[in-house]
């Protein structure tokens, strides 16, 4: 007579402690998560343009006159990592060009691309949309510095924000045709740039980043 009563406090025993171990072994990950696990607050991310690739600054949106750089790279700082699905944050603070050269009329060469008014924020969500934002009362802003006929000119461009990519496929971030405005700079200058430039691997101490 005690075998049914024995057998249904094993099953409850037994169904108790997978509920104990199941939510452990099937926790959910965090938005950015590396071959080591979530990626912490705090951490470090950094990338260099995709093997075989530029960033431009173009003057138009389907044109190739501009600039063109066979070097960049950024260094951003995870502020938050939330688990998935959700929003990642970032302070972007660093963002660097080089080996930069131009196809304009009238231009020379290229002396150096500054970004400016750095830290900015960095949104990176599930779904892969990638978000740059500047301060309050701010805006993304580049400095390009070229040698022309008539000596060395600045031209400021500007934008309000940034949208790019984010794909597990290779751990990049690509940006395509991001506009921005000129505001100040002489004539030389084009009057609207269009960013382009694909980062990839994203690492996190040498470790790609995937986005959940």
């Amino acid at each position: 007579m005690r075998t049914r009563p024995l057998l249904a406090l094993a099953g409850t025993v037994a169904a108790l402690s997978l509920t104990a171990v199941t939510p452990a072994s099937a926790a959910d990950p965090a938005v950015l998560t590396t071959a080591n696990g979530d990626v912490a607050v705090g951490d470090v991310l950094t990338a260099s343009l995709a093997s075989g690739t530029n960033a431009t600054l173009y003057s138009s949106a389907t044109g190739t006159s501009g600039v063109s750089c066979a070097a960049s790279g950024f260094t951003a700082t995870v502020t938050d990592n939330p688990t998935a699905p959700g929003t990642a944050t970032e302070s972007l603070t660093g963002h660097t060009f080089g080996s930069c050269s131009a196809n304009v009329i009238g231009v020379l060469g290229v002396t150096s691309i500054t970004v400016n008014n750095l830290a900015y924020s960095t949104a990176v969500s599930s779904d892969g949309t990638v978000t740059v934002t500047p301060a309050a009362g701010s805006a993304i802003q580049t400095t390009v510095v070229l040698r022309t006929l008539l000596g060395s000119i600045n031209c400021v461009y500007q934008a309000p924000s940034l949208t790019g990519a984010a794909s597990n496929a290779d751990n990049s971030i690509t940006f395509t045709g991001q506009h921005f405005t000129k505001s100040s700079g002489s004539s030389l200058c084009f009057a609207n740039g269009y960013f382009t430039a694909k980062y990839a691997p994203v690492t996190n101490a040498g470790a790609a980043v995937t986005v959940n």
